[in-house]
């Protein structure tokens, strides 16, 4: 409990970063920029907080039993398409991976049942949640192992609210790079003011998945080939539609072995909270980019007031690529004439790349053949022509009138002018 000596303390600290802040012409408060102050009709009906849209997944359903809420996971093999004929066996829950986000209230009583249909033991980590001891979900330390066939009860009383995970503690170098992993959203008990119009959940992990196969290898520890946002890589993932206007939150979590520069065009967000907590508002600071360090989450926050299709991607330039060869020549500036032929003679399909760049590869596409279940680097197409990513990438499509935020709007239709253009020779 907080004494009188921290509260004071507490709000003299805010009221002078106030006034820091305004005497430096810094950005007026988040609510003072949002044009919406109470909750607007379009959320009105069961809940008082807008649900989370989590790209490429769903939410876990619950029953209600005696006033607790009753979840049940089924941590199993699932195949998950990570795009276009690339299927990979991984480990996950309730039939994807990540598994299905859970979302609960702060004040509820959830009983969580985990039953284990892996070839192997199991536990299940809920990362960040305050609860009791036991419920820690620690093979060994805080509990048995469940062994396959097992179902276990995990039972406890949500004492916070925000952004959250889980995971298995047991074996993790396995299970976790073969995606055992999802979200625990935990909503306050009042609505929030401003009110969250769009709130989205993104889960960054990479991947080894050599060439021609169709596992994960849990062995590599740094030279991952395959980088995803919810196990999709562009451009399967969906993308992010929102309506100008719009006060959007997207909470990124990750559990891969990298931190993540997460970064979005045409607008800044505030970063608002970690799986610490909520931050308070002067401490809040406007960014284009957040790093999300390895088993942490961030939430960001921002106006969606520039229409168009943004991107949103991690800013590691090799993050928004698929399966890369990453021990091969140089070969910027080498001369393949003639080399190319040669080679095809043994290796049929053979295109020699990578002297003048490797924008070719993305403009061969089509014309390229590897291993079965391999994807090509870039394959991403747009209105101007091939997108050149294909891993941690999606798009931020901003309109001012939306049919459904459950139909992809098409392309930005851009305002006449407003294109950059080739300037032709005179």
């Amino acid at each position: 409990m907080l004494t009188r000596r921290q509260i004071l303390i507490s709000a003299l600290t805010s009221l002078a970063g106030g006034t820091l802040l305004k005497k430096a012409g810094a950005a007026p408060p988040e609510n003072e920029k949002h044009p919406h102050t109470k909750p607007s009709s379009k959320h009105q009906g069961r809940t008082h907080y807008t649900p989370v849209v989590t790209p490429n997944g769903k939410t876990l359903p619950y029953k209600m039993k005696n006033g607790v809420k009753e979840f049940h996971l089924i941590a199993e093999p699932v195949e998950r398409e990570f795009g276009p004929d690339m299927k990979v066996k991984c480990w996950g829950y309730n039939g994807q991976t990540p598994g299905p986000t859970i979302e609960a209230v702060e004040g509820d009583r959830v009983r969580i049942l985990v039953t284990n249909k892996l070839p192997e033991h199991t536990s299940i980590h809920w990362h960040g949640i305050f609860l009791p001891n036991g419920m820690d979900g620690v093979g060994g330390l805080t509990q048995p192992h469940i062994k396959p066939g097992e179902t276990y009860v995990y039972e406890f009383t949500l004492r916070q609210h925000g952004t959250f995970m889980y995971h298995p503690h047991a074996d993790e170098m396995v299970q976790l790079a073969v995606g055992m992993m999802g979200f625990f959203i935990i909503h306050p008990q009042k609505a929030e003011n401003p009110r969250i119009d769009r709130d989205f959940a993104i889960i960054l992990h990479e991947w080894a998945i050599h060439p021609g196969t169709y596992r994960p290898d849990p062995a590599v520890m740094l030279d991952f080939n395959i980088f995803t946002f919810n196990s999709k890589v562009f451009p399967a993932i969906d993308h992010l539609v929102v309506k100008t206007g719009d006060r959007v939150r997207i909470r990124i979590a990750n559990l891969s072995m990298d931190e993540h520069p997460i970064h979005i065009h045409g607008h800044a967000f505030r970063v608002t909270a970690t799986d610490g907590g909520k931050i308070p508002k002067a401490g809040r600071w406007p960014e284009t980019t957040v790093l999300v360090p390895v088993g942490a989450t961030r939430d960001v926050e921002f106006i969606a007031d520039a229409p168009g299709d943004w991107a949103f991607h991690c800013h590691k330039s090799h993050h928004t690529m698929n399966p890369m060869g990453h021990d091969i020549p140089n070969t910027l500036g080498v001369t393949q004439k003639g080399l190319e032929e040669k080679i095809r003679k043994m290796i049929p399909g053979y295109m020699a790349m990578g002297e003048t760049g490797m924008a070719e590869h993305a403009d061969h596409v089509k014309h390229m053949t590897g291993p079965k279940n391999t994807l090509p680097m870039m394959m991403g197409k747009g209105p101007f022509g091939n997108i050149e990513m294909g891993g941690m990438f999606t798009v931020v499509k901003v309109r001012d009138t939306l049919a459904s935020y459950n139909e992809d709007p098409g392309w930005y239709k851009h305002p006449e002018g407003t294109v950059a253009y080739r300037l032709d020779k005179a």
